[in-house]
């Protein structure tokens, strides 16, 4: 069952993290670490049908604009 209550427990600290992680970083580059970033996050899960799920709501949020 995929985890939608907040789990993170310095949110603010992992976005500021992420963030920098793409500072000075053409478009491709960011795009890039961020396919890596699903894949090694995705093999770290392991559960395709958490994965289905987390896909579903992902498609719907960016759907829902």
């Amino acid at each position: 069952m995929l985890t939608t209550e907040p789990n993170l427990p310095d949110p603010d600290g992992f976005y500021a993290e992420l963030l920098a992680l793409h500072e000075g970083r053409d478009e491709a580059e960011s795009h890039a670490i961020n396919a890596r970033l699903v894949l090694i996050l995705a093999n770290h899960i392991g559960d395709r049908k958490v994965l289905a799920q987390a896909m579903a709501l992902a498609a719907k949020v960016s759907d829902d604009g």
